[in-house]
């Protein structure tokens, strides 16, 4: 019974460790804090902001009026953002976050 008991209270232990969260920057991957922002509305109702680094732009995040939101990056760092060049998916969803 006292080793249910302590099974128990480590899996709550557990999950909430798992729920703490670390106070992030709320930035896309790979952008430094210090990146300038720019914020628009679209007639859609779409919001997107451009996360730019002495000019050039790095990601974009969209948030669509329905809908996840999405990031698109550069990659490459030629300050246009990538396409479909390499057969690859260019939208990156994040599913999860606190």
């Amino acid at each position: 019974m006292t080793r249910l008991r302590i099974a128990l209270l480590a899996a709550c232990l557990t999950g909430l460790t798992a729920c703490a969260t670390t106070g992030g920057s709320g930035l896309p991957e790979g952008v430094p804090a210090d990146a300038e922002q720019v914020t628009r509305t679209e007639s859609n109702g779409d919001q997107i902001t451009e996360y730019r680094i002495a000019g050039q732009l790095r990601a974009v995040q969209v948030v669509p009026s329905r809908g996840p939101a999405y990031f698109l990056y550069d990659r490459d760092g030629d300050g246009s953002i990538d396409g479909d060049r390499d057969d690859v998916p260019q939208t990156y969803f994040k599913l999860f976050g606190w």
